[in-house]
């Protein structure tokens, strides 16, 4: 009806069969005539395509979770399969069921380090020590930590070793002077490899509190899940020296499959550390975060840019690359996607920016469906949805 009035303005006629034949002349037809049948068609096929994919799983892998696809930033399809508890099939999973995201929490720890250097508070090719003057290895970059190519030593296996009482919690200071006490030898020498590893991410949470001076759940509040409209997300916390508890009160429980068992894990003294895992968070709200950072209320496009760009040197034998938070797909012209796996949760985030395409599925399993399952949705070209509308606008404003 928009263009109806704007052709009736400038043919100077309120007569729409004029108007009608005027589109017809310009090989056009009004929206109402094409555009919602086509689409109500294309959702149930591309609805029911996903869901044939999911029914099946659940039936050969006993799939336990939530799903959300997305294209042209519409929900397509949304459902959940399965149980809170699993063992006893007792309370029905919903899709605002909160899971942990293992190492997807990386994407929001390198969206936090960006938010602050667009703030002129750091800088990534900054030495960590700049904000950690007490970090004992020389020459590692914020950049470093970002593109996993610092060579640090795992705090995991360090911990493992020297952490005195699995009783209680390690927290990111404390891991900070396990590091210092011990200096374990590092993988190679920053900038010349890559190597995965949640230091990396764990020390840029603790930047984050020492550059905004605030605790680094309270920042991620504040500053991505306020803004980015994600009100069922939280970072799980532990005070210094506190106690475990025998399982982690929030969120839906995690299970680990031990042959034929599911067993439910109990809390462990390493969730006390924030930045590489920690997040809880729901499909939808990771859906929010994803319309957020294409609509640049969170970072300006041009720092995405960077974000999505690959952080090693391309060679044959690595299949994918690794930009700030972002694993990059090899085998997709524009897609960048991370997964998780974490003491009984699996957690999958795929986006294809080129086709406008999202894919978000959470499990409280540790034993989780092939990514190759997820890939062939987000490859299908299928039953293509359009935008739903061409005006969407979100202004960015630099804090």
């Amino acid at each position: 009806m928009t263009l109806l009035l704007q052709l009736s303005a400038c043919h100077n006629t309120d007569n729409e069969e004029d108007i009608y034949n005027d589109l017809l002349r310009l090989n056009l037809l009004p929206a109402e005539k094409i555009y919602k049948p086509l689409q109500e068609k294309n959702f149930r096929k591309k609805a029911a395509a996903v869901d044939s994919v999911f029914s099946h799983l659940q039936k050969i892998t006993a799939f336990n979770g939530t799903v959300l696809y997305a294209e042209n930033e519409r929900i397509v399809y949304r459902n959940a399969f399965g149980w809170a508890d699993p063992v006893k099939r007792q309370q029905p999973l919903t899709t605002d069921a909160r899971f942990e995201l293992a190492s997807v929490s990386k994407m929001f720890t390198a969206t936090a380090i960006l938010i602050l250097q667009e703030r002129g508070l750091l800088s990534v090719d900054k030495d960590v020590r700049t904000y950690i003057p007490e970090w004992p290895y020389e020459g590692v970059t914020l950049r470093h930590l970002l593109t996993h190519r610092s060579g640090m030593p795992r705090y995991e296996h360090l911990a493992d070793a020297r952490w005195p009482d699995k009783n209680k919690a390690l927290t990111n200071q404390a891991m900070i002077q396990l590091f210092i006490q011990h200096k374990p030898e590092v993988y190679f020498k920053p900038d010349n490899g890559f190597h995965y590893c949640n230091t990396n991410y764990a020390l840029l949470a603790s930047v984050v509190e020492r550059v905004s001076k605030q605790p680094f759940y309270a920042f991620m509040e504040k500053n991505i899940f306020r803004p980015a409209g994600m009100n069922n997300s939280f970072i799980y916390h532990l005070p210094a020296d506190s106690v475990l508890s025998g399982y982690r009160p929030e969120g839906i429980p995690g299970y680990d499959q031990r042959g034929r068992r599911l067993v439910r894990v109990p809390n462990d003294y390493l969730n006390g550390v924030m930045g590489d895992k920690g997040m809880f968070s729901t499909v939808t709200d990771l859906f929010h975060f994803d319309v957020a950072l294409k609509h640049a209320v969170l970072l300006s496009a041009e720092t995405l840019s960077q974000a999505y760009a690959p952080g090693s040197p391309r060679r044959r034998s690595n299949k994918d690359n690794y930009g700030f938070g972002w694993r990059i797909h090899a085998e997709s012209d524009n897609a960048v996607y991370h997964y998780g796996w974490w003491k009984g949760y699996r957690s999958f985030f795929l986006r294809d920016l080129g086709q406008n395409k999202t894919l978000i599925v959470l499990t409280n399993k540790s034993k989780a469906p092939g990514s190759d399952h997820l890939w062939d949705i987000i490859n299908d070209k299928r039953y293509p949805i359009a935008p739903s509308s061409a005006n969407t606008r979100v202004l960015y404003h630099p804090r």
